[in-house]
């Protein structure tokens, strides 16, 4: 059996020296590596700001969606959106392990998982596409893919059910940023408040900024914003286009007492939306992009031309602990996971 790199690097095709999340073009063999875990794909959760585009280009025709995802997974060895550059997880079970990781991974064959590396950089082939579930951007599909050694991943809890897991586990790096950041009676600003990441970072900003902080969440439209108020996760929420930048501003301002917030965390899906962000935010305060929408471009040349010295994180999906901090999100709000096991199961 051949050896691996920790990374990946042997399955990179074009262009060489590279890393797979980079690459163009993987090697898609399911034959493992000594270092190398081979699951059985049951279904693809596909990161936000990607399927919103694939669902756009495709007139939110679920065949020509199919198709267009197996013409990505055939060209790359991987699904990588080439519009958005962005991928999602995968959800599976473990079917063999390469040699050289034993006594290194808690995993064993037959094992429930979730990757919580991107789809940008995993080897996956596929058979066949199943059912498209487009209101939750999940595709079933049968195939198989491959975890590298440097790859993380959580083992299905046995405590809900695996729909449930999977849609949190898929933006788990959101809320256990927004434990990281958010402090005692800090303002806080959530664009995208009323998707399963901003309502997840409502709740951690929650608990962390105390009875002298704000959690303020923006939503798209009326229902949205109902739904943030009806779950008790933000002191205050408003409905504005987050791509209309000074109507974000001027509300968001309102909502903080006339007062520049302390954080922005932007979990929006579509592109546009940087300066709704920042502007916000008072100097030396954060800005969290957590959307795979989002451009650096846009983001650094935007703070710089309306003189804002922010500081600005990338939406980094791997945060410590991440999977722990947002499955116990769920044991302990009742009502979050009810309304996401209304929607994902």
């Amino acid at each position: 059996m051949k050896k691996g790199c920790k990374y990946g690097t042997h399955r990179v095709i074009e262009p060489k020296g590279v890393l797979p999340q980079t690459a163009m073009k993987i090697d898609n063999d399911m034959n493992i590596y000594d270092n190398e875990i081979l699951i059985d794909v049951k279904a693809l959760n596909i990161d936000s700001a990607s399927f919103t585009q694939l669902k756009t280009a495709n007139e939110k025709d679920s065949e020509k969606i199919a198709q267009n995802i197996m013409e990505i997974v055939n060209e790359r060895g991987k699904m990588q959106n080439p519009v958005t550059g962005s991928g999602g997880v995968l959800m599976g079970k473990v079917a063999r392990i390469g040699p050289a990781l034993e006594g290194k991974t808690t995993l064993k064959a037959g094992d429930d998982v979730v990757t919580l590396v991107s789809l940008s950089l995993t080897p996956l082939k596929l058979e066949k596409i199943g059912k498209i579930h487009m209101e939750i951007d999940k595709v079933e599909v049968t195939g198989q893919a491959i975890l590298f050694e440097s790859g993380i991943y959580a083992k299905m809890p046995d405590d809900m059910d695996e729909n449930l897991a999977l849609a949190a586990l898929d933006v788990a790096g959101a809320p256990a940023q927004a434990a990281r950041l958010v402090r005692p009676g800090d303002s806080v600003l959530i664009l995208g408040a009323s998707g399963k990441s901003g309502i997840l970072c409502c709740y951690e900003a929650l608990k962390r900024v105390g009875p002298t902080g704000n959690v303020v969440g923006v939503a798209s439209k009326e229902s949205s914003r109902q739904k943030l108020q009806d779950l008790a996760v933000s002191h205050k929420q408003f409905v504005a286009d987050a791509t209309q930048v000074m109507d974000v501003y001027n509300k968001a301002l309102e909502a903080n007492g006339g007062k520049e917030y302390d954080i922005c965390i932007n979990c929006v899906n579509i592109p546009d939306t940087e300066m709704s962000g920042i502007l916000p935010v008072r100097d030396n305060g954060i800005v969290y992009f957590f959307s795979m929408a989002t451009s650096f471009t846009k983001a650094a040349l935007g703070a710089e031309g309306v003189g804002k010295d922010i500081n600005m994180i990338i939406g980094n999906g791997y945060t410590k602990d991440h999977a722990e901090i947002t499955l116990a999100e769920l044991r302990e709000n009742k009502k979050i996971r009810e309304l996401f096991e209304k929607i994902y199961c």
